[in-house]
């Protein structure tokens, strides 16, 4: 029996925690070795484990797996949650890279200059409102079902809980003008596995504070 995977990245979100979010979703245990300093970091790349010298990695299967796209992918085939064919996985892949195209703007902004954080998080509203969830609650019109592809559970829509849940982080109440949006969220939020993720105590990470920032710059040299 292969052990759990064994995610090494640091103790936050940042390019992780779609991988969390994956993983937990389909219900699958796993481990974190938390790199809490540049050595930790350092002991990884002298090892050989880091393809290309960068976090995150991901063991599973026998393999190091680097590079969060092909991670996610992995994990999504493995589990049932990449679709039935080559035309849903390209619909799959089409809203996977709409949220995350948000939620970068999102991870991005506890790192900015105090004196832009405004604007940018004044930005991130705009798009939100304007550009992506408009898609997602068209696309919910249109079909009628419950998932954005194939009425099944898939990693798109692990990804826009995701990503919804942290733009809720920047502006509650968001959803107002999103109604589908908002039961989407509810009916996603209360499958199982993913409630549990969602109760204290998981392994969810919490929004950056300017501490984790600070350890986060100084490992990885930003």
């Amino acid at each position: 029996m292969a052990g759990k995977p064994k995610l090494h990245y640091s103790n936050a979100r940042g390019r992780m925690e779609s991988i969390r979010w994956l993983l937990a979703a389909a219900g699958v245990e796993f481990e974190e070795q938390f790199i809490e300093k540049k050595e930790d970091l350092e002991k990884l790349r002298n090892d050989g484990y880091l393809l290309f010298q960068q976090v995150p990695m991901v063991e599973i299967d026998g393999m190091k797996m680097v590079q969060t796209r092909a991670i996610a992918s992995y994990i999504a085939g493995k589990y049932n949650l990449y679709g039935k064919d080559l035309k849903e996985r390209a619909w799959i892949d089409m809203y996977v890279e709409g949220t995350k195209d948000l939620m970068d703007m999102i991870m991005y902004l506890p790192f900015q200059p105090a004196d832009t954080k405004g604007k940018n998080l004044a930005l991130i509203i705009e798009r939100a409102t304007t550009r992506y969830f408009p898609v997602y609650e068209k696309v919910l019109k249109d079909h009628g079902q419950d998932y954005l592809v194939g009425n099944k559970l898939s990693w798109a829509d692990i990804n826009l809980l995701e990503a919804i849940l942290m733009v809720e982080e920047c502006k509650p109440g968001i959803l107002s003008a999103f109604p589908l949006l908002q039961a989407f969220k509810g009916r996603t939020s209360n499958i199982p596995t993913i409630k549990k993720f969602l109760q204290p105590g998981s392994q969810r990470k919490p929004p950056m504070d300017e501490k984790t920032v600070a350890i986060v710059k100084k490992i990885y040299g930003i």
